[in-house]
């Protein structure tokens, strides 16, 4: 499994509660606000290891081969204890990093839902079943969906970011049998942009 080189040593000059701070309390219909606001507050602080690697499996000590000479065993032993050392420590970094996904995740989570999620060790397993609560035939999350897509506009920076922000919103209605056209999804992205850019709408209209 690969391992990320994400580290629980905050961005220097930021203070890691005051992006916590600002993930609204998940209440219901404010899902897909809260998802983003939570993988962002822990991505900028590089504590987000826990959900994008899965930990590695534990090295299984050496066992002497048939016929093998004591040297040769004697080494197989030395290259483990390197081996499983290294083990040791990144596992006990990703404990820590999971134990405070899972810390931020059910701080942030009303109590009448936070009530209703089974426990579980890793917070990647955690907030798949937050996502079960509002995914799949959900209707509130689906409506949830459909007005950030109308609603979006854009607010400055790339471009490019801007439509990969919209379309990875529209992905998220493709489990619910929810697929829109990619004219229509042409349109909406054409509604989401301030006057400066009409000239770029009739250009490409024409």
């Amino acid at each position: 499994m690969a391992t990320s080189s994400s580290s629980s040593k905050p961005a220097d000059g930021l203070n890691p509660m005051a992006f916590i701070s600002h993930i609204p309390p998940l209440e219901g219909g404010n899902y897909c606000v809260w998802q983003e606001k939570y993988e962002l507050a822990l991505a900028l602080f590089e504590n987000d290891l826990a959900l994008t690697s899965l930990y590695r499996t534990k090295p299984v000590d050496p066992v002497r081969a048939e016929n093998e000479t004591d040297a040769g065993f004697t080494a197989q032993q030395r290259d483990h204890v390197e081996v499983r050392m290294k083990y040791d420590l990144d596992r006990k970094k990703w404990d820590i990093l999971n134990s405070k996904c899972l810390m931020v995740a059910k701080s942030t989570i009303s109590d009448a839902i936070r009530g209703s999620i089974l426990d579980c060790d890793t917070a990647a397993e955690y907030l798949k079943r937050v996502e079960s609560q509002f995914t799949g035939s959900s209707k509130a999350y689906t409506s949830t969906l459909i007005k950030k897509l109308f609603n979006e506009k854009y607010s400055g920076g790339g471009i490019r970011e801007h439509i990969l922000k919209m379309s990875n919103t529209t992905s998220k209605l493709k489990p619910m049998d929810l697929r829109l056209k990619d004219e229509f999804l042409i349109h909406l992205f054409f509604a989401s942009l301030p006057k400066e850019y009409e000239t770029f709408v009739v250009n490409y209209n024409m």
